[in-house]
């Protein structure tokens, strides 16, 4: 008996600002961008493109294309996105850098 596969699509399951935060966290966290390009895509499809085509003043289909597979989207594009989403970017400094570490180290 073969087994039968449906097509899952994670921007089914962004239902919430908490759940669209915890993935877009994970996907800065990989530090891949065309990981986390791809997971900004999946947020904007889960909010609706052309309410983000409106918003930032891009077409549906450079959102499509920019934020595909084959995509690399532009900071400009990445960064009108996530305005739109509501989603800000914040720097900060790892806990234990690798500096720290190699001082800590020597006698």
């Amino acid at each position: 008996m073969a087994e039968k596969f449906t097509h899952y699509d994670p921007a089914d399951d962004l239902t919430s600002d908490e759940a669209i935060a915890v993935f877009i966290e994970e996907a800065f966290e990989t530090a891949d961008a065309a990981y986390i390009a791809h997971a900004l895509g999946v947020v904007a499809r889960a909010k609706g493109m052309t309410q983000i085509a409106s918003e930032t003043g891009l077409s549906r289909e450079q959102l499509y294309r920019s934020f595909s597979a084959e995509g690399n989207p532009t900071l400009k594009t990445t960064l009108s996105v996530m305005k739109a989403l509501g989603i800000g970017l914040t720097a900060k400094v790892p806990a234990h850098t690798d500096r720290e570490a190699k001082a800590a180290a020597k006698p």
